[in-house]
């Protein structure tokens, strides 16, 4: 597992977190803070296969914060999209883990793997377990990027989702 230095310098060095909201604040000791930029609500159905080839992605639409930029989320399933952008050297992955204060409010960040290669504006599914719900701030710290050495693979990660979300 990489620690707050090797992040700092993969940062500094080759760019591996770009949009960040504080870099003092959101460098942990064993991690990075992933921050909320937009929530999204489905809309729609989706569908996974073993090939990919049938493969739907459900549709959402972006929800509105209030004008002091809260978001009021009962209970459910949003997608959420953070506000930095990945750029996975081909000799790290990384996971990502739900803040604590989350989870001490009822709701769960699900994530998948951040493959050797991959570059983009990650989203992932939040959860709110919580019947009461809860209120996130845009810019709210919502996840921990963990990141492990995993030698040179070579080729990285080539999937649809490569350059997602880059402006």
């Amino acid at each position: 597992m990489l620690n707050m230095e090797e992040i700092r310098r993969l940062i500094m060095e080759q760019e591996l977190i770009m949009g960040y909201v504080d870099l003092e604040t959101q460098l942990q000791p064993s991690g990075f803070d992933l921050s909320l930029k937009e929530i999204r609500e489905f809309s729609g159905s989706g569908s996974a296969d073993f090939s990919n080839e049938e493969r739907i992605i459900a549709e959402s639409a972006p929800m509105s914060p209030d004008y002091d930029g809260w978001y009021w989320l009962p209970t459910g399933c949003y997608t959420i999209v953070y506000n930095e952008v990945v750029r996975m050297p081909l000799d790290i992955a990384a996971i990502a883990r739900t803040r604590s204060t989350l989870l001490r409010n009822g709701v769960t960040v699900e994530t998948a793997v951040w493959d050797p290669g991959y570059q983009g504006r990650s989203s992932s599914l939040l959860v709110v377990h919580n019947q009461e719900g809860i209120r996130l701030r845009r810019d709210a710290r919502v996840a921990q990027l963990i990141f492990y050495k995993t030698g040179d693979v070579g080729e990285g990660y080539t999937g649809v989702f490569q350059n997602e979300r880059i402006v």
